[in-house]
């Protein structure tokens, strides 16, 4: 068995919750790991086939419109747990806002005034909504990962306050 990469973890762990279809792996992964890690449709899809030639997951049921439900197996379950338990490696910050910042200068003025702004509104709804996560939070591990949410969108609005009104 190969050495899991982040994606394929992040899938084995959503589907530890029970057999999903890649939508709602989508949909899970959005919602679970929010804007830490990104899982996308074409990520999810490309990685599923590969963790079930692995033997890491099954095909479960068949669901509406030819939909395929995926099921989790016991090596699944082992890589999952090694992967977990493994070095955690560098964490890699994959920022559109960052990147486009850092080529502003082929923007307009005006082009820029409105990234900054829809910039600033997306991140006071991160920070919202990251205050709430804190709220409902029922683990230390859960509240510490959406304490960590408020930083993170109080840190990208600090960085948006810092840029000079052109």
């Amino acid at each position: 068995m190969s050495e899991l990469n982040a994606t394929a973890a992040a899938l084995l762990g959503l589907l530890h919750e029970g057999p999903a279809t890649g939508g709602q792996l989508v949909a899970g992964a959005d919602e679970k790991f929010g804007a830490f890690f990104s899982v996308t449709r074409s990520q999810v899809y490309r990685e599923l086939p590969a963790l079930s030639k692995e033997g890491l997951v099954r095909l479960g049921k068949q669901g509406p419109r030819s939909s395929q439900q995926y099921v989790i197996t016991a090596a699944g379950k082992k890589a999952f747990k090694g992967w977990l338990t493994g070095e955690a490696g560098p964490d890699h910050l994959r920022s559109p806002l960052i990147l486009r910042l850092v080529h502003a200068a082929s923007l307009t003025a005006k082009q820029r005034t409105v990234l900054v702004d829809a910039a600033r509104t997306r991140y006071n709804q991160e920070l919202d909504d990251a205050k709430a996560a804190t709220k409902a939070a029922q683990d230390p591990y859960a509240k510490a990962v959406a304490d960590f949410g408020q930083a993170h969108a109080k840190a990208a609005l600090k960085l948006l306050d810092s840029i000079p009104q052109s």
